[in-house]
């Protein structure tokens, strides 16, 4: 069952020691090609055979950062010379309640090697080949499916055509996430614009979402739904037949659009643009501490272009959300 808050939960928490919460430091590390490393568990442990992403409980008083840091070097032989906080996670397994701190490990000195015997994989995110995986992953096996950038259409400020043809150059040059937007157009326009973006689109692999309701993201083709902060507001749950994100202003939507269990999040503005010039933007400092312990993957938007993605990771967010920039060529 799913707890307040999305927890899963596997077993009541009370009294029992075994149900109280142990914090855990958990790395993503990701070599250039994309591949991600996952872990063994060793004979001996709960869940042993079960593989997962390598790190370990926080000591007394430890920040997760700095257990990450302590518990890749003991464990993989390892120094991180770049990690960037990611999600927060918490699974109620029968034997011990878990709140997982997640980094993405981007750079790290020192040749990997498990200092205790377990077997270690690379493995293609979306391509699992290893198993069974931990189930307190769920989330983050499909978070990492996500790409950096998130990009968002805006055909209703030039040529229907010649935006078509921009996109399908970004398509070619590997954009893989799409929001349709174009929210100044009439319904059906809308619907005959995505009858061409999403063919496009899935030529190329990417995936299309719907600025607006579920029931038209199906009639237009799209894999999913992109809620306005209104629409995450008014919902009880959500569609599991399609990707379902949200656009949010604040921690507290953030929170709203997690415990209803959305795929990911767009939160702005971060940095001052031309199209809200009323807005106080975040700021990098403003955006790390509104996503921060955020359970669900979160684009940064505003003001940012392709250059701002490896900033918006290290402020914790999953990549960038971009309109113009998106499709300049």
């Amino acid at each position: 069952m799913r707890a307040p808050g999305g927890v899963r939960r596997e077993a009541p928490v009370g009294g029992d020691p075994a149900c109280r919460i142990v914090r855990v430091a958990a790395a993503v590390l990701l070599r250039p090609d994309g591949q991600v490393l996952l872990a063994q568990r060793p004979e001996g442990k709960p869940y042993a055979g079960y593989w997962e992403f390598p790190g370990g409980k926080l000591e007394p008083g430890e920040s997760p950062r700095t257990a990450l840091a302590r518990e890749l070097h003991e464990e993989l032989g390892i120094t991180v010379r770049r990690a960037s906080p990611w999600l927060v996670q918490e699974f109620v397994y029968p034997h011990a309640h878990v709140e997982l701190h997640f980094f993405r490990v981007y750079a790290w000195d020192g040749q990997l090697h498990g200092r205790d015997g377990q077997a270690f994989a690379w493995q293609v995110p979306g391509r699992w080949s290893v198993a069974p995986l931990l189930p307190a992953n769920t989330r983050i096996l499909a978070a990492l499916d996500l790409p950096a950038v998130y990009a968002i259409t805006c055909a209703e400020d030039s040529d229907e055509d010649a935006f078509l043809a921009r996109a399908e150059r970004a398509l070619a040059s590997g954009l893989r996430l799409v929001q349709l937007r174009d929210r100044t157009w009439p319904h059906a326009r809308r619907l005959a614009f995505a009858r061409r973006l999403v063919p496009l689109a899935h030529g190329h692999g990417a995936r299309v979402l719907w600025n607006g309701r579920e029931d038209d993201a199906r009639a237009a083709g799209c894999d999913g739904a992109h809620w306005p902060a209104a629409a995450l507001a008014e919902a009880r749950t959500r569609p599991h037949d399609l990707l379902v994100a949200a656009s949010c202003h604040t921690a507290a939507e953030i929170a709203r659009a997690g415990a209803l269990g959305l795929d990911f999040a767009v939160l702005g503005t971060v940095l001052p643009t031309p199209t809200h010039p009323d807005a106080v933007p975040l700021g990098w400092d403003g955006l790390a501490a509104t996503i921060a312990r955020t359970r669900l993957p979160v684009y940064a938007l505003g003001g940012l272009t392709r250059a701002d993605v490896e900033q918006a990771i290290d402020h914790g967010a999953h990549g960038v959300a971009l309109r113009r920039a998106a499709w300049v060529d």
